[in-house]
């Protein structure tokens, strides 16, 4: 399993649009309903710091997200936006958890 933890911060301005683009890609994900991909997005409370937790069976399942055309939007987009923070990403170890994930 692949645990992903993203943290970046947007501009105001475009917190909207990342909130948009987010978006899509959770609804490219529903429809393609791979059994080996969890994918959620958060919004910090200051309206432009996200953070995004990705649950993967293995690299074959991340390789599908970021080959996802919402994916790739979303990441160009957000890359040419003026983020005030870089994506921070770390990798996570599970270590106990209520909920089965694979």
């Amino acid at each position: 399993m692949k645990i992903v933890r993203v943290c970046y911060t947007t501009t105001a301005a475009f917190a909207t649009v990342n909130q948009k683009n987010i978006n899509g890609i959770v609804n490219e994900l529903k429809e393609l309903n791979h059994p080996g991909i969890k994918y959620g997005a958060w919004l910090l409370a200051d309206g432009k710091t996200f953070m995004h937790f990705d649950q993967l069976d293995n690299e074959e399942a991340h390789e599908v997200l970021t080959s996802l055309e919402s994916f790739k939007k979303f990441d160009a987009e957000l890359l040419a936006s003026g983020l005030e923070a870089e994506p921070q990403l770390e990798l996570l170890l599970l270590v106990a958890s209520t909920e089965v994930f694979f």
